[in-house]
């Protein structure tokens, strides 16, 4: 019934993305795999989907519940997996190489969403272009 063939060798070529990777609500012991500046704020399946379709990557939705988790809801809920690399190993596209090259990719390009950018209003939108994803957090000074 699931989506993959039953071939092993393609499952491996097949990588998962869940959601919490690049939540900047998350800390890393929650799951976060890239750093805070770079995370989006409750990213949903859906988004990681849309994004990684728009690339041109071969995309599948699981309706997996990450384990570290502890919140059950349904926007909650999902796994991304995605296809780098083809039968014979080679990518299916040079500029995602690894896993955190897609996480990264992901991460800048979910702000840029029309969901988002209509969400947001004013405050947002005009610092998207360059600093996609920092979402204003520096508490720094």
């Amino acid at each position: 019934m699931s989506h993959l063939t039953t071939n092993p060798a393609d499952k491996e070529r097949f990588l998962c993305i869940y959601p919490s990777y690049i939540n900047n609500k998350k800390t890393l012991a929650e799951g976060r795999r890239i750093p805070v500046e770079k995370a989006v704020e409750n990213p949903s399946c859906a988004e990681i989907r849309d994004v990684l379709t728009a690339a041109g990557l071969n995309v599948l939705v699981e309706n997996k519940m990450y384990p570290r988790e502890w919140n059950r809801d349904v926007q909650f809920r999902g796994r991304v997996r995605v296809q780098l690399k083809l039968e014979d190993g080679s990518l299916c596209q040079d500029k995602f190489s690894s896993k955190k090259a897609v996480m990264f990719y992901v991460a800048e390009m979910i702000p840029k969403l029309k969901i988002r950018t209509q969400k947001s209003g004013g405050a947002d939108a005009g610092s998207q272009p360059g600093d996609a994803g920092k979402k204003g957090k520096k508490k720094k000074k």
